[in-house]
């Protein structure tokens, strides 16, 4: 019908545009519904009308309408509106009425492949949000065999990555069952010949499992190589066009992601890595190559996998900014991540630990303890992470040791992450830290060798795996130590590495701390132009960090410290001025 396709012509222009004229769109399909089209033309417009209101807008009730007016219908359309239905239910955090809808369409579409997997794939990994890997992996199982049987070598070796990435998780801290494992599925994939596109959308898939467990343990040396392999795959694929070599079968025809989402990936746990190791200015420049990437797709694709990436992205890169003495900017992509959570109940209930969490390492750095102790209580009760809870701890000990009135809860806490024995996670970096927190603790105490003990761990430790923050702040806090014993040789050759370090990273406190110490050796010592020069320096990064907490504080979303409960407030008061003595702060 000539009408049909001049109004499908239109819809598609209006939602191509940039920026998308999502109400033509609209428009245009509902304009179909009233001529009476047949019956599979009316079904497909349900469906086109219930992805568009999906993917564009907020409005779920009229999403739903349509895609449940598509279910019922010819083959070619139900299983598509059932599996973004399903999404739908996902966003409203209803699991629950998901999960038999999706188990209803795998039972009837054993006789098209693609769906049949896809939906194999959207069920199991429902699961796998819920916690529940033996499901997950059963479901894969059934998967792998129906790939099989069908002749589809690639999807049935995407299920075989999939199930990988489950037992790593259901094997938690047992590293040494998980490298065989690693290099065994790396074999496959290496050894596999086929389509070029989707080896290498199998090789992503891999690397970044596979980078994405390194960095979990917080072995931040030791994946480099990987990381390096992604990123040239990614390069590679990026060149790759989809249209040059079609598959022949049916449940080959998905990839796990579109390569501009894979893309959007690579820069993400680039920027995790980056952030780790100390890198920050990458850390910043592959976070602003990430965001503009995701702001142009999701001009055309609100798909909520990008809002998790966009969030995640948000979350290392404030804790970047807290570093290099930017709190003013992270305090308002701190809010930035209220918003993006605003708009998804399920993104919240993923993201909120996190989320206070930030708040705490703010309120740490504007020298607001109580509020950084309510931050870290409220993160701890939502978590059911063990890595995030380690780290929530560690910070929150951090709190109590700096407040020095808080014994018995700090006592409590440094058992729970002792590194000596039964240390609850596996991370190096984490361990590594709770070392460092050990030190901190031993060296207020003024028990200076036990604090050069655990200092030194953590020195090996972070020199082991290039973890430049640890050791900026260790070797400071070394030079504190000697400094304070008298050894002011020992001393400087701990403090001016720090130093470099630090400026290396950069992370503004530890500078402000190494200057200060630089300002008193070289005074000690006689060295008067040093003395000058490194006192100079002192003042400099003071003004810096001062400008910037009253900047911050200043803020009306300086008021989210308070905020401890339920979701995220919708809008902030303005207050007048900084909350807490700015002396405090140095």
């Amino acid at each position: 019908e000539s009408w049909y396709l001049a109004l499908l012509g239109l819809a598609e222009h209006f939602r191509t545009s940039s920026p998308p004229k999502v109400r033509l769109c609209v428009h245009c399909l509902q304009a179909v519904l009233p001529r009476k089209p047949p019956a599979r033309m009316e079904a497909r417009t349900h469906l086109q009308l219930g992805s568009v209101l999906y993917h564009h807008t907020r409005n779920g009730d009229q999403a739903r309408g349509h895609l449940e007016k598509a279910i019922p219908q010819f083959e070619d359309v139900k299983f598509e509106a059932a599996s973004l239905l399903s999404e739908l239910y996902c966003q409203e955090n209803s699991v629950d009425t998901a999960k038999p809808l999706l188990r209803k369409a795998i039972q009837i579409s054993q006789q098209t492949p693609y769906w049949h997997c896809r939906l194999l794939f959207q069920l199991a990994q429902l699961h796998t949000l819920e916690k529940d890997l033996v499901s997950a992996c059963d479901l894969l199982g059934v998967g792998a065999e129906y790939a099989r049987v069908v002749g589809s070598e690639y999807t049935s070796m995407k299920i075989v990555d999939f199930s990988l990435e489950l037992q790593l998780l259901l094997m938690e801290r047992k590293l040494q069952e998980v490298h065989p494992l690693l290099t065994l599925c790396g074999q496959i994939v290496e050894n596999w010949q086929g389509n070029p596109i989707q080896k290498e959308s199998l090789r992503v898939f891999f690397l970044v499992l596979q980078v994405t467990h390194y960095l979990d343990a917080g072995q931040v040396k030791s994946v480099k190589p990987c990381l390096k392999q992604l990123q040239q795959c990614i390069q590679t694929i990026s060149t790759l066009h989809d249209d040059e070599i079609l598959p022949s079968n049916p449940a080959d025809l998905f990839h796990w992601l579109p390569k501009e989402h894979m893309c959007v990936l690579v820069y993400l746990v680039t920027v995790m890595h980056s952030m780790q190791a100390g890198y920050l200015e990458k850390a910043q420049k592959y976070t602003d190559k990430a965001l503009m990437q995701l702001e142009k797709l999701k001009m055309l694709d609100c798909s909520p996998i990008l809002s998790s990436f966009q969030v995640i992205l948000l979350e290392h890169i404030i804790m970047c900014r807290l570093v290099t003495g930017h709190k003013a900017t992270a305090l308002q992509e701190i809010s930035q991540v209220c918003q993006l959570c605003q708009q998804s109940p399920r993104l919240f209930s993923n993201h909120a630990a996190q989320l206070h969490t930030l708040l705490g390492l703010y309120c740490i750095s504007v020298n607001c303890m109580d509020n950084a102790e309510a931050q870290f209580t409220t993160a701890l009760r939502l978590t059911t992470h063990q890595e995030l809870w380690a780290f929530i701890v560690t910070n929150l000990a951090s709190v109590y040791i700096r407040e020095g009135n808080r014994h018995q809860e700090l006592y409590s806490l440094l058992e729970r992450i002792n590194p000596d024995h039964n240390f609850p996670v596996s991370s190096h970096c984490l361990r590594a830290a709770a070392f460092y927190i050990r030190g901190l603790f031993s060296f207020f105490q003024g028990r200076y060798n036990e604090a050069k003990r655990f200092l030194r761990e953590t020195l090996k430790m972070s020199n082991a795996e290039d973890l430049n923050r640890l050791t900026a702040c260790s070797l400071v806090l070394l030079g504190h130590i000697f400094y304070v014993l008298g050894n002011h040789r020992e001393s400087n050759n701990m403090v001016v590495p720090a130093m470099q370090l630090a400026s290396k990273i950069p992370d503004m406190s530890v500078q402000l701390w190494s200057s200060a110490l630089l300002r008193d050796l070289n005074k000690a010592c006689g060295n008067a132009m040093d003395a000058h020069e490194a006192a100079q320096m002192h003042q400099n990064f003071s003004q810096q960090l001062l400008q910037d907490h009253i900047e911050a504080c200043s803020l009306p979303e300086h008021n989210l410290i308070t905020w401890t409960d339920g979701p995220p407030p919708v809008q902030f008061q303005a207050q007048n001025g900084p909350t807490t003595s700015l002396a405090s702060l140095l």
